[in-house]
């Protein structure tokens, strides 16, 4: 790829930024993320923008600023919504945490602010003038597919512990390998990730397992990362699984059910997670075979006390969480209306075509033994959800066309009562959806108030 030929189209806002700092004698740069971006035809999500000017500087040639960062030499340009994130030039100062620089220095040279960057395909630099400025080879790794540090990866991710987790996430993302001196310097240092956020850390293992390859997951687990900040799923790589039904060890089956469902961050978490509740289950029987009995309850347990440690919020804890429990909850039912009527009020509808995809996903990573079986079985339980939904069949207490307000208007007073006879209003309606009518369910509702007063 010729350097020289390379062009950019940047953004009328990030454009105009650039301008009016190198009209104001300042040389100012788009860097590192939307550069590489940019240049794989991919669409850049942020325009940051680096400068020789001083924060103070910049401020003084843009209406409206954000000291996002001043310490560290970043402001924020505001262009109408938009936020624009510009830059000194610095160099990092000593790292003594792992995560952060102790001090940075201002510096003029642009050469040196790259030098700080983290692998070879994000030092690049562009601006219309000088075009691309790429000092360390980052055309040639993109050429190469290889992540690869700027200068000594013992440095830099020294520097940067997280930075060794996210050359896998770029792995991931852009299908390129980790180069071997690169890796073998995450190998030896995996052990400092303990000093990063889980914050952050989640950020970058959604960001993994959202990505084109999540399998590269196992990367992380080889390089000893996963030890660190998700242990379970190294007991899960070591518990093989010998029985009909499987092919691969619980991690090696999870690896392969991520593959299998859209990438869409709570189920790809959910099948991360649907299965880890194994090695704490395994048995073996007299013929060697291993079984799991129990391991989804067990499952759902782990994965909140991980979502937890992670920091993941509680929609996804919850969301998760129900579908590592019922994640094998169709196996082997042929299922009837009834019967999804109420799998779809135990599971939850907010989750339910979640579900079918974990449950379909989940027989796609396993053995060929009775495949088809199984799929048919999911997709007849796929079929009668879409008939149920078209229908509008009434699953839960909101679609019951009769509330507590009706209640208390027939006599029923607040409290465990109301709550009773709503809940046997329901029962009747999940075993036959013609009762879900108002006139049918107050008379129920009477009998039922006449009932509990005898």
């Amino acid at each position: 790829m010729d350097r020289t030929d390379i062009r950019i189209e940047i953004p009328e806002k990030a454009k105009y930024i650039i301008d009016t700092l190198e009209n104001a004698g300042y040389e100012a740069y788009v860097v590192g993320g939307c550069v590489r971006d940019s240049i794989l035809g991919r669409v850049p999500q942020d325009w940051d923008i680096t400068t020789s000017a001083l924060p103070l500087q910049v401020k003084e040639l843009f209406r409206r600023t954000i000291d996002t960062g001043l310490q560290h030499g970043t402001v924020t340009i505001m262009q109408g919504e938009e936020g624009f994130e510009v830059t000194t030039y610095r160099i990092d100062g000593e790292y003594e945490d792992g995560r952060h620089p102790k001090d940075v220095t201002f510096t003029p040279n642009l050469e040196e602010d790259l030098l700080r960057r983290d692998f070879t395909i994000n030092a690049m630099a562009y601006n219309d003038r000088r075009g691309l400025v790429d000092l360390y080879d980052g055309i040639g790794d993109i050429e190469r597919k290889t992540i690869k540090c700027v200068g000594s990866p013992m440095a830099r991710f020294g520097e940067d512990a997280l930075r060794m987790l996210r050359a896998v996430r770029f792995s991931a993302q852009l299908g390129y390998t980790i180069e071997s001196e690169t890796r073998d310097a995450i190998t030896k240092l995996a052990g400092t990730l303990e000093k990063i956020s889980a914050e952050r850390i989640r950020t970058e293992l959604v960001k993994l397992l959202v990505s084109d390859n999540p399998f590269e997951l196992r990367e992380a687990y080889e390089t000893g990362m996963t030890a660190v900040f998700l242990p379970e799923f190294d007991r899960a790589i070591e518990t093989e699984q010998n029985h009909p039904h499987h092919c691969y060890s619980v991690g090696e089956h999870i690896l392969h059910s991520i593959e299998m469902v859209e990438a869409e961050p709570v189920l790809r978490i959910a099948m991360l997670l649907h299965d880890i509740g194994k090695p704490e289950t395994l048995t073996v029987d007299e013929q060697g075979i291993t079984h799991f009995h129990g391991h989804p309850a067990v499952g759902e347990n782990i994965a909140k006390t991980i979502l937890r440690r992670l920091k993941f919020d509680n929609d996804t804890i919850d969301k998760v969480s129900r579908l590592v429990r019922y994640h094998d909850y169709a196996t082997g039912k042929h299922p009837d209306e009834k019967m999804i009527r109420r799998a779809v009020h135990k599971l939850g509808d907010d989750i339910f075509p979640m579900f079918l995809q974990v449950s379909r996903a989940d027989i796609m990573a396993q053995s060929t033994y009775k495949r088809e079986e199984k799929l048919e079985i999911v997709d007849a339980w796929g079929d009668m959800y879409a008939k149920i939904k078209s229908e509008d069949q009434c699953v839960n207490l909101k679609m019951l066309k009769i509330n507590g307000r009706g209640l208390i208007e027939m006599g029923v007073k607040p409290g465990p009562s109301l709550g009773g006879i709503l809940d046997a209003l329901l029962e009747e309606v999940l075993d036959d959806p013609t009762k879900n009518d108002e006139t049918w369910l107050k008379n129920r509702a009477q009998e039922l108030i006449e009932k509990m007063q005898e």
